[in-house]
């Protein structure tokens, strides 16, 4: 991934409210088409001209060919706050992110995520390296919004269990254990429509922890059709479950690994 300086040039008298609201109104447009990473855009005003600053999953990521109906309505309403369209510069690569998967076909492709991750949710079954956004097509309404609201959400309930220390700890963690909670079922049902878009086998991650022993888990059916899928040796070591029919993998609980 790649951190990158958009510079914002003002053509005429403007207000901090004014550029504050159309640069950050453009940078959740970028953020819910996959274009740029996490949730803060640092930005710094100097002699005339707005500095932000963000994590991209590749360096041709701003490229106009990748923007949503979104935001090229965000990038022409910056005249609303005199400012010129943005000036983009590449400042190298951000050495504690991880790359992003090669542009090349796979055989298969995982919605997985965790707390500490900002990249894309959707991964190479092969590397298990995140895939950009913007390269699929619109998942809903002209972007990619509803996948990056179902990862926040995810990760939230997995920051909490996480935590452990409160009683929303178990409802946390049924959000993203349970196959019939109302997160499960909307992360499941999005797998499903970016398969159909890309043609390509779309999984979706079971997170798996508690159990009563090693052996009652490693004897563990899958959530949906209670059919075996046990692997014979896991995968990336994290996947030790995979069923083909319901798309759905899961890793044998971490209390026993």
């Amino acid at each position: 991934m790649y951190v990158v300086e958009l510079t914002f040039e003002c053509f005429d008298d403007t207000t901090v409210s004014a550029v504050d609201l159309a640069v950050n109104g453009l940078m959740d447009a970028l953020r819910y088409n996959g274009q740029v990473l996490g949730r803060e855009f640092p930005m710094v005003m100097g002699d005339g001209q707005f500095h932000v600053r963000a994590v991209c999953p590749e360096k041709d990521s701003l490229n106009p060919k990748f923007h949503s109906p979104q935001v090229a309505l965000k990038i022409r309403q910056l005249s609303e706050a005199s400012l010129l369209s943005p000036k983009m510069k590449v400042l190298g690569r951000d050495i504690n992110s991880e790359a992003s998967a090669e542009d090349t076909p796979r055989s298969w492709q995982v919605l997985y995520t965790t707390y500490v991750h900002t990249c894309s949710p959707l991964r190479c079954g092969e590397t298990l390296l995140p895939i950009p956004l913007h390269r699929l097509p619109a998942t809903f309404n002209g972007d990619h919004k509803a996948v990056v609201k179902w990862q926040t959400e995810w990760q939230a309930c997995d920051e909490i269990q996480m935590a452990g220390s409160f009683n929303a700890e178990y409802a946390a963690l049924a959000e993203i254990q349970d196959a019939d909670s109302r997160l499960f079922r909307k992360g499941w049902d999005i797998r499903g429509r970016i398969e159909y878009l890309t043609k390509v086998p779309t999984y979706y991650y079971q997170y798996r922890v508690g159990g009563d022993s090693a052996e009652s888990e490693l004897e563990r059916k899958c959530p949906k059709c209670g059919g075996d899928w046990r692997l014979d040796s896991p995968l990336h070591d994290v996947f030790h479950f995979k069923c083909d029919d319901c798309r759905i993998v899961s890793n044998l609980s971490w209390d026993f690994q």
